[in-house]
């Protein structure tokens, strides 16, 4: 279990990462959005879309989690949902303006949560039981620093 330390430690990282994307990206043109600079990875423009797209079915997660007894967690196939167009469009600034807005609800639900709701348990049909704790953990460090990291090594790969 998270003390209550770690948790701000990690909220305050949620916090930031509207933030770091937005700097990661900014000035980048439309073709720099959307060219495929490594086979088999996403571009940046659809590693933004993703980022809004799985946070907002992370955060309603959490919220089944904090008001349902355990329960069950739809997945995605995220993949799939990044094919889309508009996954793939070069105009990011709606999902990162949504991105934005929407962690900024998130942490007042993180903020708001009572010690004892961060054992509150779901069940994902590939990821098994997830407590609230669980999901922020994963949506800091697992989510949210992996795809900083991709961004990160997809503009080095243009260089």
């Amino acid at each position: 279990m998270l003390t209550p330390p770690q948790r701000h430690h990690l909220i305050e990282k949620f916090r930031a990462l509207p933030d770091q994307v937005a700097q990661l990206i900014a000035g980048l043109t439309a073709e720099q959005l959307t060219m495929p600079y490594l086979d088999g990875e996403w571009t940046v423009a659809q590693n933004v879309h993703h980022l809004l797209d799985s946070h907002m079915n992370s955060y309603i997660r959490c919220k089944l989690i904090a008001t349902e007894g355990n329960p069950p967690l739809k997945p995605y196939d995220q993949d799939l949902w990044a094919a889309f167009p508009d996954a793939q469009a070069a105009d990011i600034s709606g999902s990162l303006a949504l991105l934005r807005n929407l962690h900024a609800r998130w942490i007042v639900f993180w903020e708001q949560l009572p010690d004892e709701a961060w054992r509150r348990t779901g069940v994902h049909q590939s990821d098994g039981v997830v407590s609230l704790e669980d999901m922020l953990r994963l949506y800091v460090v697992a989510h949210g620093e992996a795809h900083i990291d991709q961004i990160t090594r997809l503009l080095a790969a243009r260089a």
